[in-house]
């Protein structure tokens, strides 16, 4: 994982070059608009958003792809069909290019991530 040195995501997303910077931008506009309750902070050197001191969403720009952390594996598991064939490692799902973001799929991850209060299980 590729950790940042920025302090806040405005100091994260301004590292990037326009094109990978837009699709962040786009990103963090999504979770902001979809997680309602929750803190956007920096973990390990990353966009997060917490619940409740709880990290369950975070993103970031690594060399080779960008990342979307899915924390909960109990969404995860809720949406075992529509993952299956995309390129995921444990917890992250990975788009090599920026316009194979599929921001459909990431906006309902997201908001069966809010609906989801309590604990990930």
């Amino acid at each position: 994982m590729v950790r940042g040195e920025a302090s806040d995501v405005d100091g994260y997303l301004s590292g990037f070059p326009q094109e990978r910077r837009a699709v962040l931008e786009r990103l963090r506009r999504l979770c902001r608009a979809e997680l309602d309750g929750f803190d956007e902070v920096m973990a390990y050197g990353m966009p997060a958003y917490e619940r409740d001191g709880v990290c369950e969403i975070a993103f970031a720009a690594q060399k080779q792809y960008l990342s979307f952390y899915l924390m909960r594996p109990d969404v995860r598991e809720a949406f075992a069909q529509r993952l299956a064939g995309q390129d995921m490692g444990k917890g992250c799902l990975r788009f090599r290019k920026p316009e194979s973001v599929d921001f459909d799929l990431l906006r309902d991850l997201l908001r069966a991530t809010a609906a989801r209060p309590g604990p990930a299980r």
